[in-house]
Order: structure tokens, then C-alpha cells, then sequence
């Protein structure tokens, strides 16, 4: 079973958001995510100042078993990428909640209601 934090947000396509500052959103991608992927082996990310709509394929992680796309769960410029994973992308399979890809700059922060909470994405992955 996965683990999936209270304090989060979700999308369908396994991203994690958590507001910051205001209207910053951090996003990186879920225990459940990484589990399936297996040993990711690179990541690529958006590059800063890049304009995003929400759902917008924005960056890439690849494993041992398949690429997988990563969309942003909201409307806005990206604002801050973690570099650390782009030499170091196992950071995410040792631990998916605290190893973030990037960061948003939100236009509109509500757009995270539209996703999942805690609960509504564990009933998600146990379909």
C-alpha cells in the first residue's frame, strides 16, 4: 500500500501539489507514482519562466520500466525547479513526498481545489 499524506493535494495523473507562500505550488509526484515506475533512472524538467495551463504536460520521469509524463496541476509560470533530482532523480523513489520537482507560480491558487484530497486519491490508486 502506498502512502499518501493528509496535508496534500492530488491529480489523476499522480502529481502531489502543496500551496506555499501564497501562490506558490510545489509539485512532485506521489509514493504511488514512484512505486510503479520502479528505479527512476532521469527526470526532466520544466524550464523556469516557462507559462503553463493547468493539465499542461510539462516534465518527464523515466525508470527501468517506462517514461511518464508530469502535468502541472495548475495555471501559472514556473517559478523554481529542484536540480538536486536532475543528478540524483533515485531522490524521488527514496522519498516521493519530500523530494519536490518544481515549483508554480500560481495565477489562480483555487485550481487546486479541482483536484483530489488525501482520502478521494487513496479510493483513486485502489481502483
Amino acid at each position: 500500500m502506498s502512502d499518501v499524506s493528509e496535508i496534500l493535494k492530488y491529480a489523476e495523473t499522480h502529481e502531489w501539489a502543496k500551496l506555499e507562500d501564497g501562490q506558490i505550488v510545489r509539485v512532485g509526484i506521489t509514493d504511488f507514482a514512484q512505486s510503479e515506475l520502479g528505479d527512476i533512472m532521469y527526470i526532466g524538467l520544466p524550464e523556469l519562466g516557462r507559462q503553463v495551463r493547468r493539465g499542461e504536460q510539462i516534465a518527464v520521469v523515466e525508470s527501468v520500466k517506462t517514461a511518464s509524463d508530469l502535468h502541472s496541476p495548475v495555471t501559472g509560470t514556473v517559478v523554481a525547479i529542484n536540480e538536486a533530482v536532475l543528478d540524483e532523480p533515485e531522490l524521488v523513489n527514496e522519498a516521493a513526498f519530500q523530494t519536490w520537482l518544481f515549483c508554480v507560480e500560481a495565477e489562480q491558487p483555487a485550481e487546486l481545489d479541482l483536484l483530489l484530497d488525501a482520502a478521494a486519491y487513496q479510493h483513486f490508486i485502489e481502483q
